[in-house]
């Protein structure tokens, strides 16, 4: 039987013989993959994102070294580790993959990273957009194999690609001779990544196959990167196309009757309306998205000492079924995208961001808007920078307290949440990697002495100890109750304008948790009518972070300045 996705993206004829091929593709992979337990999502996940020599240890692999690492420290607190493309790559910082199959040496092998899945879910990326100038593919393109002559969209002068929108402000097309003569060619992000084209059934099946090669080395998660651009069609803007959505639908489908076990994640870093029209209908596109507009509007807020907007915004937050959810991060190896704020805060909100994070010693990137004047689309700054202007002299304590703040948040809502290696530790800028040559991003991808950062870890009274001292503290907190579980209720409080507060409800209903925290440099006292919040007046309550209490819940909270509370009732 024809798949109608298939059918729907290359004709009937077409579409049939790409179902039979998937058909035979499929069956060469039954019993290939270790069947995994599906497991359900549950309030003892997280995340955590990291490159692959994000640690580095002299004379030790650097995915050994991770792992080692990672096993010491991480194995109570984060159940997922998310290691970006180890794969070997020639620029975008491991997203210009040369061959999706192998593993860089200098990172490791496959067997380094499957010790790591030995211990964790793993999660690996699928650059699914396009491949780098050096792969095999485009190699043999350039020299006219007619094998790979469909691989690539070549683009004739005349075409009209002026709706096509840009992520970033350089060429759309690249030109290559070839011995057939110049051609020009669709490169998204930079003449070094030349997208692939997916009206070409064989390159849809080679990367299915890619999915499950991953599956088959221990992938329990598989990220889209930049999976809204995929399919292009000229005359129109070419993000988000229907034909982009079979396509997910498509590798949805493959990895069920393949590998069952494995979540699809989409990478999409656009509004937040777009976003999320990558969950599908619940069931048939991806299992995980990206929260985008959450990173900004938590910053806002607490730039603004206002949470408002934020609340306002998670008032909307659905997903269109129990087995979907949001992977929420304040920070990752990219840096905030200012996008997905659009539309929520205004200009002014987006222009009070990029002003806080110049004053606080970070970078803007910019893209031509339509009239050629330039926009921002991205923050280069560590989140820890970002809430924490480094050039003002404040107390460290203070510091720690409204980072840890804004990740309680993130903790706090429904979803998944997923941490970024240098926000677990409390990390700040890094501009020596940015003046070596590393692009604005390389601000926050510092690479760490295994030695320093263990020592800086076992001073209590450092920076980066204090940070990952109250990370594992929220993290436990939250991996201990169930009201915490991603498809537990969520209810948006507004008690005042300085806190972000949030009622959780266990999927079962039996257990209730109050999330409260101050965005503020400001002491507040939070007056509320217990029996509307909980449905019952408890005797008390008791903050299931630091485990203080019991404390009244029939009189006025007292909230320092950017304090966390997650109040657990207790008696009826």
């Amino acid at each position: 039987m024809s798949d109608p996705d298939l059918v729907a993206l290359y004709g009937r004829e077409a579409g049939c013989a790409a179902s039979h091929r998937l058909d035979g593709l499929l069956s060469g992979w039954r019993g290939r993959i270790a069947p995994k337990r599906t497991r359900e999502l549950c309030e003892r996940d997280a995340v955590l994102i990291t490159y692959p020599d994000m640690l580095r240890e002299v004379g030790v692999p650097p995915l050994t070294c991770l792992s080692g690492f990672c096993g010491r420290h991480l194995a109570d607190i984060v159940t997922c580790i998310h290691v970006l493309p180890p794969y070997p790559s020639s620029s975008d910082g491991g997203f210009s993959v040369i061959d999706y199959r192998g593993i860089d040496p200098m990172w490791g092998s496959w067997e380094d990273l499957e010790r790591l899945g030995d211990r964790f879910s793993l999660m690996l990326d699928a650059v699914v957009n396009h491949v780098s100038a050096e792969s095999r593919w485009f190699q043999a393109f350039l020299h006219d194999d007619p094998a790979y002559q469909n691989f690539f969209l070549t683009v004739p002068e005349g075409v009209d690609l002026s709706a096509v929108v840009r992520p970033r402000s350089l060429p759309l097309l690249s030109r290559f001779t070839t011995p057939s003569g110049e051609k020009r060619l669709w490169t998204t992000f930079s003449a070094d990544q030349i997208d692939l084209n997916y009206g070409e059934p064989a390159v849809l099946l080679q990367m299915i196959d890619t999915l499950l090669f991953y599956a088959s080395h221990g992938a329990s998660l598989i990220r889209l990167d930049a999976v809204g651009f995929l399919w292009k069609r000229p005359g129109t803007s070419c993000l988000h196309l229907p034909e982009t959505h079979g396509v997910v639908r498509l590798f949805r489908r493959a990895l069920e009757r393949s590998a069952p076990h494995v979540l699809l994640v989409t990478e999409t870093n656009v509004p937040h309306e777009d976003n999320v029209s990558y969950f599908g209908n619940g069931v048939d596109e991806a299992h995980l998205v990206y929260n985008f507009a959450l990173p900004p509007l938590t910053l806002h807020a607490f730039h603004a000492g206002n949470a408002t907007t934020l609340s306002r915004w998670a008032l909307g937050l659905s997903t269109p079924s129990h087995r979907t959810a949001f992977l929420n991060f304040l920070a990752s190896h990219d840096g905030i995208g200012l996008n997905p704020a659009r539309g929520i805060l205004g200009e002014d909100g987006i222009r009070m961001l990029v002003d806080r994070a110049l004053t606080h010693g970070g970078l803007v990137s910019y893209r031509d808007g339509p009239d050629g004047s330039p926009v921002p689309y991205e923050l280069n700054i560590n989140y820890f920078d970002a809430l924490s202007n480094p050039g003002v002299d404040e107390d460290t304590h203070l510091r720690v307290d409204r980072f840890l703040t804004a990740h309680a948040i993130l903790m706090a809502l429904s979803g998944v949440p997923t941490l970024y290696f240098h926000s677990l530790f409390g990390s700040v800028g890094w501009r020596l990697g940015v003046e070596a040559g590393g692009g604005n991003r390389a601000i926050n991808r510092e690479h760490c002495d295994l030695e320093v950062l263990e020592r800086e870890l076992a001073d209590a009274a450092s920076r980066r100890s204090l940070v990952f001292t109250g990370m594992k503290r929220l993290l436990a907190a939250r991996a201990a109750h169930p009201a915490f579980h991603p498809q537990g209720g969520q209810s948006v409080l507004h008690p005042d304008d300085g806190v972000f507060a949030l009622l959780r409800t266990s999927p079962d209903r039996s257990e209730r948790i109050l999330c409260v925290h101050n965005v503020s440099g400001l002491r507040k006292s939070l007056s509320w009518n217990p029996r509307e919040i909980f449905g019952f007046v408890p005797t008390a309550m008791t903050d299931v972070i630091s485990g203080s209490g019991p404390m009244p819940a029939n009189a006025p909270l007292p909230l320092g300045p950017y304090q966390s509370l997650w109040l657990k009732p207790t008696g009826e």
